[in-house]
Order: structure tokens, then C-alpha cells, then sequence
């Protein structure tokens, strides 16, 4: 017989209560159905009908600018929307959007970063408006600025109705290229060293209860940003199609299926959404016609391809949207409360993990047979429930 000393015992007990906390703290998932994932900006105040809508999604991202012209503020409009989701929907688990690099502006915490010297990064001309050439980015190296984005993050998930973190902005410090050559590569450094500092402080910061998930898995990256998704419970995926570097298109979505996989077998959440037509890194690509050499598959058919790329990228915690943009203010969205039938369908369990022949995956859940080609982009989802 095996005789585990005091010290075994108690470290199988630390690893055992963080397992439990990081399993309290994901969303609820099932296989019923497709498992959704809502990510959305409303300037003004949801209606109720919409607010039952959101009510439905067990993964809510409130982006920039959410109820910042009723509230006053994006922190008060997204601790309103999340308030009223939770009403209805108390298991919902709600993020709060900040971007890690880019300055958008909307937020009460403007106020005291107003205060900060030096808070953006500058080019050899004092130029700050460097994110395509319109937006401020923050000189992540400069301490008071490290704290002010720390302090605000901690403040706003300290609400109630708040379950975390959505971080974004990762790819533009994490590239060593982007924007080196306008502040210069010692600055750029600077910069990322910064970075990894405040990911490292950000789980202590907003507490152990508190998801941390960020835009971080992208297939540029020489581990496909799998050597940065450990500071996180999970990756959001988008800029999923468009190839960077010398790498084919079907190599770099084969690429990313295999980082996305990896993850989320390893337990990480994946809150996979893709474009109805455009194929634009939009982490990173400043052209209006970066997508322009490809043709919009008709919606059908672009819905099949999506879903079927998510399906065999899925395990337990991952989470779906095809999305014709964020903002629904007006009639920005015609995907708004308005879901495909195929949500809906039975899908069930998977029977496996998908097996890949070429750049052909095929994959088979209790009530779906998926088959993808990422070559051909087509794709053909059989639902045993179609009569």
C-alpha cells in the first residue's frame, strides 16, 4: 500500500478546491443544442423583450459603448444590462469588455486617466492617434496606467451582477511588429513586458470567482497564441479566416481548428464567433478591403460552413455566434432576436473528436453528422431530426 504524506494530502486538496472554483465560475453548457454565445453593444438603454432575449444566452459579453447614452457610462450601462439579464436568468454568466491596449472612449474611468501623464503611446512627432490612425493606445509601461486599467476592472467585476472579464486588444501587443516601427522597438517591448505583468495580476485582482476570458487564440502566432492562453479560463476566436504571413488560407484555418481544439480539450471556454461574410483579421487589419478578393457565400450556406467549423472544434464549455456585427442600435443586425432554425435542432454529445483526412474533417454527435472542408470552404451538416 502507497502511504502519501500530510503534504500530498494537502496539495491534492489545493488542486481539487481551484479545480472546483474554475468549474463554479464557467457558464452552464449543455449539448441539447447548439450552446450559444451572445457578444453585444447597445449605446442605449435594452428593451424589455430585449433583455429577455439575452436572458436565453448562458455567455454575455457587453462590449464598449453599452447603455453609455441613457447610463452616463459604459461601467453603469453594462452593470444595468447585467442586473436585468440576471433577474431573469441568475445562472447567465456576464463579462465586462476592456480593451488591454486600444482607448475607446465612453467610460467614467476617462476621468482619471485624463490625469495620467504620458498615458498613450506617441510616435516620433508626439502623434498618440496610432490605432489606425484614429485611436489612442495606452503606454502600457507607464505604471499609473497599468494600475488605472487594473483599478477599473477590479471595480466593475466587484458588481454582483458582473462574472468577469472580456480582454481584448491582446493581438496588437502581442504581435512584436504592430506599431514598433512607430515607437520604437525598445518602447514596443516595454510594452509587452508590461502586459504579461498585469495578466499575471489580473486573477488576484478581480478575485478567484471571476472569469477571465480573452481574444487571444489566433493562428499568426508561432504556438497559435496557445502559449498565452494559460493567463485566462478561456479564448474568444475571431479573424479566424484570413490568412497572415506566407501560409495558405486552408493552412492557416487548419491551423487554428488545431489550437482551438487544443484548448478546449484541455478545458478552456471557447466563445467561437465568425463573420456572415467578411474574412478581415479585424484584431489587426486596418484595410476596408482586406476581405475583398473573396465573395460572400450566400447566407445559408456561410451559416452551414460556420457552424460546422465550431462543431468540430467543440467540446464542453465552447460556445457559438455567427454574427453580422456587434452593434444593434437601430437595425444594425438582421441576425438580432432573429436565431436560424438550425439553433434549435437536437444535436446531443459527440461521438468522438472530429478525424481530419487532408483538409476534410468529419465529426459525428448523437443527433448531427458534420463533415467540413476547409479547402472548398463547404460544408454539410446532416440533422438526424430533418424529415
Amino acid at each position: 500500500m502507497k502511504i502519501h504524506s500530510p503534504l500530498s494530502f494537502n496539495v491534492w486538496a489545493v488542486v481539487l478546491v481551484a479545480f472546483s472554483a474554475a468549474a463554479d465560475r464557467m457558464p452552464q453548457f449543455s449539448w441539447d443544442t447548439v450552446p450559444r454565445y451572445m457578444h453585444v453593444r447597445k449605446a442605449t438603454a435594452f428593451t424589455p423583450e430585449e433583455i429577455r432575449y439575452l436572458s436565453t444566452f448562458p455567455l454575455i459579453t457587453f462590449e464598449k459603448t453599452t447603455g453609455n447614452k441613457t447610463y452616463g457610462s459604459t461601467e453603469a450601462g453594462t452593470e444595468k444590462a447585467a442586473r436585468e439579464v440576471k433577474s431573469l436568468n441568475p445562472d447567465a454568466r456576464i463579462l465586462y469588455y476592456r480593451n488591454i491596449i486600444v482607448h475607446y472612449s465612453s467610460y467614467h474611468a476617462d476621468e482619471k486617466l485624463a490625469k495620467i501623464p504620458d498615458a498613450f503611446l506617441a510616435d516620433s512627432r508626439g502623434n498618440t492617434r496610432l490605432v489606425r490612425g484614429k485611436v489612442p493606445a495606452y503606454d502600457l509601461s507607464n505604471s499609473k496606467v497599468q494600475q488605472w486599467w487594473l483599478d477599473n476592472a477590479g471595480w466593475v467585476c466587484s458588481s454582483k451582477y458582473i462574472d468577469g472579464l472580456f480582454v481584448d486588444g491582446n493581438i496588437k501587443v502581442l504581435e512584436k511588429g504592430y506599431l514598433r516601427r512607430e515607437v520604437g522597438a525598445e518602447k514596443k517591448d516595454a510594452v509587452i513586458g508590461a502586459y504579461h505583468k498585469m495578466m499575471k495580476q489580473l486573477p488576484q485582482v478581480l478575485g478567484a470567482d471571476e472569469l477571465i476570458v480573452a481574444n487571444v487564440i489566433r493562428a499568426r502566432f508561432d504556438n497559435a497564441g496557445l502559449e498565452y492562453v494559460d493567463y485566462f479560463d478561456g479564448s474568444y476566436i475571431e479573424g479566424f479566416e484570413h490568412a497572415v504571413g506566407r501560409v495558405s488560407r486552408p493552412d492557416y484555418v487548419a491551423k487554428g481548428i488545431d489550437a482551438i481544439q487544443q484548448a478546449a480539450r484541455s478545458g478552456k471556454l471557447i466563445a467561437f464567433t465568425i463573420g456572415t461574410g467578411k474574412y478581415a483579421d479585424t484584431d489587426m487589419d486596418d484595410r476596408s478591403d482586406a476581405a475583398a478578393d473573396h465573395k460572400p457565400a450566400a447566407f445559408q450556406d456561410r451559416l452551414t460552413y460556420s457552424l460546422a467549423l465550431f462543431l468540430v472544434c467543440a467540446e464542453k464549455y465552447s460556445y457559438f455566434m455567427l454574427s453580422d456585427g456587434y452593434g444593434v442600435d437601430g437595425n444594425q443586425s438582421k441576425l438580432w432576436m432573429n436565431p436560424p432554425p438550425e439553433y434549435n435542432r437536437p444535436l446531443g454529445p459527440p461521438k468522438g473528436p472530429a478525424v481530419r483526412d487532408g483538409y476534410v474533417y468529419k465529426r459525428s454527435f448523437e443527433s448531427a453528422d458534420v463533415t467540413l472542408d476547409i479547402e472548398n470552404e463547404t460544408a454539410t451538416i446532416r440533422w438526424h431530426d430533418r424529415t
